[in-house]
């Protein structure tokens, strides 16, 4: 395969003694900066996890008193 223009002047300064430029990327440049779209199952678990569980049978734990003084 053919070698880059800017890969062949890399190369060039490498046999020329100097330092490699790809040695002055930061380590930044290699780490996977992408983040999660979706929650996975274990944060939906996570989610749920001190709710009240019984609210699909209508019992949403909240209860309204009522208090008259007369």
């Amino acid at each position: 395969m053919a070698s880059s223009k800017a890969k062949k002047q890399r190369q060039k300064l490498i046999r020329g003694g100097r330092r490699n430029p790809a040695d002055n990327r930061s380590p930044f440049a290699f780490a996977d900066m992408r983040t999660r779209k979706t929650k996975t199952k274990k944060d939906q678990l996570y989610m749920i996890k001190h709710k009240n569980h019984d609210s699909h049978n209508g019992n949403d734990g909240f209860y309204f008193y009522l208090f008259l003084l007369f």
